[in-house]
């Protein structure tokens, strides 16, 4: 299971430059708007230092880490909802993603172009959200049309549309309102009855303030700039989440191949780590997901799961054969392999379980699946 980012914007904001750094990837990148028109797409390994741990004690033949997709979409302007700027082409680029990586400008410079004329991030964010908001709304006018057309002609599943139609009129009131439809209150069958409408703004969020090293020195020091209080104060009364990072700065990081020489680098500059590796853990744990890891000679393995997946779609995760024919799983916790030092000492000391189907897999199990097909 991937997690899947759409890095989204208004031109020159920086997000090619993020991606770039992120994905390691080529992107194109330059100092006018609508440089990217077809999405860039790249995978990026997931940090987790406990991967690191369990290679120390298995010294497998190979370490793979969990992955998540980035991609990189052409900046919105004002009125792409109506289709200015190509806006109907990107926006059905951002319908495909899980969620929104909201880059937004937090730096001066006179030698690259802003669409809007100057540095103003809440206004930049305030473009975007309103364009995805109308978007919203299109959509959401669509859908009630064909729900209403399947009443009048009697639909069979006529409390089902009905439930759709009061779930319509609580988002409308929340995009009405200048909020995003994933603030519109809407729980258990409501939530599902709207989930194959494409709402934008139902996604999950994390604005993106992409500055100079100054800025980032400062909010690591808890003073961040002012552009930068900002958005995380914007943030912040969302509900959303919010990174600063400077874009120039991680992608001459990403050019550095050799770890340590990397890992010298960020601690010569006072940094414990680097922007994307808070900017990537942000992103995986934003729609709720889990890593569970397979460990032993030939491999140390980390895996994507939803969270609260069973232990057979767990195992799934690694080959449907495996979710088919689950018998049982052995499981322990990373942090009793800290504990304990060995995956031998955990079993002297009794902390080796075996599950069985109902168990909901936690993140940081270590897991050995049994199944039989």
């Amino acid at each position: 299971m991937a997690l899947n980012c759409g890095i989204v914007g208004l031109p020159n904001v920086g997000k090619s430059t993020i991606f770039q750094a992120l994905s390691r990837a080529r992107a194109e990148c330059a100092n006018y708007p609508f440089c990217t028109i077809e999405p860039n797409v790249g995978m990026v390994s997931v940090p987790d230092e406990r991967l690191a741990r369990l290679a120390q004690v298995f010294a497998p033949k190979r370490v793979v880490p969990a992955t998540v997709e980035f991609v990189d979409i052409a900046g919105l302007v004002q009125g792409a909802s109506k289709g200015e700027g190509l806006g109907n082409r990107f926006l059905g680029h951002i319908r495909e993603v899980g969620a929104l990586v909201h880059v937004v400008r937090c730096f001066e410079d006179g030698d690259v172009v802003h669409v809007c004329g100057g540095t103003d991030p809440l206004r930049d964010i305030g473009v975007v959200n309103v364009e995805l908001a109308l978007a919203d709304l299109e959509t959401l006018e669509k859908r009630r049309e064909r729900a209403e057309r399947a009443l009048k002609v009697g639909a069979a599943e006529k409390k089902g549309v009905e439930l759709l139609l009061g779930a319509l009129e609580k988002v409308e009131g929340a995009l009405n309102a200048g909020r995003f439809a994933r603030t519109a209150g809407l729980v258990g069958e409501e939530a599902l009855a709207v989930a194959d409408c494409g709402f934008i703004t139902m996604k999950p969020q994390i604005y993106v303030c992409n500055t100079d090293e100054q800025g980032v020195k400062r909010g690591a020091a808890g003073a961040p700039p002012q552009y930068v209080a900002a958005v995380r104060a914007l943030a912040e009364d969302e509900g959303a989440q919010c990174v600063a990072m400077c874009g120039k700065f991680e992608a001459e990081l990403a050019d550095i191949e050799d770890e340590g020489e990397r890992r010298a680098f960020l601690e010569e500059l006072g940094f414990a780590q680097g922007g994307l590796a808070r900017l990537v853990r942000s992103a995986y744990g934003l729609l709720g997901l889990a890593t569970f890891f397979t460990a032993g000679a030939d491999e140390c393995r980390a895996w994507t799961v939803r969270l609260g997946a069973s232990a057979p779609e767990a195992a799934g995760v690694i080959h449907s054969d495996f979710q088919r024919g689950f018998i049982k799983a052995e499981v322990y916790s990373f942090d009793d392999l800290v504990r304990c030092g060995s995956e031998a000492k955990i079993r002297e000391a009794g902390r080796l379980r075996v599950e069985g189907k109902e168990y909901a897999v936690r993140d940081g199990d270590v897991m050995f699946f049994k199944f039989n097909v």
